[in-house]
């Protein structure tokens, strides 16, 4: 039984409206070619094109804009594999507000250049060996911090949210939408707007195939956790879903996909050559799972939220270059 109070799309519409002006109204794109595949309208949410290339920046600008004088004046922490890492410095650079930040020592290059580019300061761990999340709250004990964890808070997830309500809006009413999926921010404030604006959609979460905990949680009806999984998309080697997120998937989400590294890749080359898009594999996941499901797609509107773009060129240029 749910003892916490879960956010809603009143949330939602509140995060929107702090982070307008500040976070970009990322462009919907289609393809001829990918509707031609499918038989559907497939209408592409860019997140690789916000502010520090991913999603994340609605989130992390949602939750410390709402931090007290006292709280900005401390400073900020957070644990992240690369995105909302980027999120969160940015936004504490954009408000003032100091940021420490957990990353791992396999984290892609480009990242812990960007997070340390916006002025925070870098922590190192061994994702395989060390707990981020308990090294996130001992940095915020010491320091006087506010920890925001990547995904399971409701300022976090309301505000990733806001992508969704803008797809919404933009295009009308959709039959299919599918999100990328780790620890389940994107998805259960991409269900929040959903459920609001569309609620005959069917909505569709995309993990790596290699860390499927958010699908044995699903159809379990209780958290799962794992091992950090190995995969190439790194923004969703989470060990288990929040208990914010889950509780919103586990009533609002039709059903949770996966998607194997050589399907990711597929994805990846199909955006460079055919849609001249950059997209990081996590990005990825939703196009996956969309043509996983092509059969049921046809003559449908369908949604694809690509999650980001960040990742290291000579990274992409391997993965593009070689079968998984």
């Amino acid at each position: 039984m749910t003892t916490f109070e879960l956010p809603t799309y009143a949330d939602v519409e509140a995060a929107a409206a702090r982070i307008a002006g500040v976070a970009h109204r990322t462009p919907v794109q289609t393809s001829r070619t990918l509707n031609e595949i499918t038989g559907a309208q497939v209408f592409f949410k860019c997140e690789n094109l916000q502010r520090m290339g991913a999603f994340k920046f609605r989130g992390a600008f949602n939750a410390l804009a709402k931090f007290s004088p006292e709280q900005r004046k401390a400073g900020v922490v957070a644990f992240s594999s690369g995105n909302h890492a980027q999120g969160i410095a940015l936004s504490a650079k954009l408000l003032d507000i100091p940021a420490t930040i957990v990353m791992p020592h396999d984290a892609p290059a480009a990242k812990v250049a960007a997070t340390k580019g916006y002025g925070a300061n870098v922590v190192v761990y061994d994702r395989y060996t060390e707990d981020r999340e308990a090294i996130g709250r001992r940095l915020a004990e010491e320091n006087g911090l506010t920890l925001i964890p990547p995904y399971d808070h409701p300022d976090i997830l309301a505000g990733q949210g806001t992508a969704a309500k803008e797809l919404f809006e933009e295009v009308g009413a959709l039959d299919y939408l599918f999100v990328p999926l780790g620890g389940g921010g994107l998805l259960s404030g991409s269900a929040l707007a959903t459920r609001a604006l569309a609620p005959q959609c069917a909505l569709y979460g995309v993990e790596p195939e290699a860390g499927n905990d958010g699908q044995r949680s699903f159809r379990s009806g209780e958290i799962v956790h794992i091992d950090t999984p190995k995969t190439i998309a790194d923004g969703a080697q989470t060990q288990h879903l929040g208990n914010y997120t889950f509780s919103i998937i586990k009533r609002d989400v039709n059903d949770i996909l996966t998607a194997s590294d050589a399907e990711l890749v597929d994805a990846m080359k199909f955006f460079a050559v055919r849609m001249k898009m950059i997209v990081e594999p996590t990005g990825c996941l939703s196009l996956a799972g969309a043509l996983n499901m092509k059969d049921s797609l046809k003559a449908k509107r369908v949604g694809v939220l690509i999650s980001g773009g960040n990742i290291d060129l000579e990274r992409f240029c391997a993965l593009a270059a070689a079968a998984v």
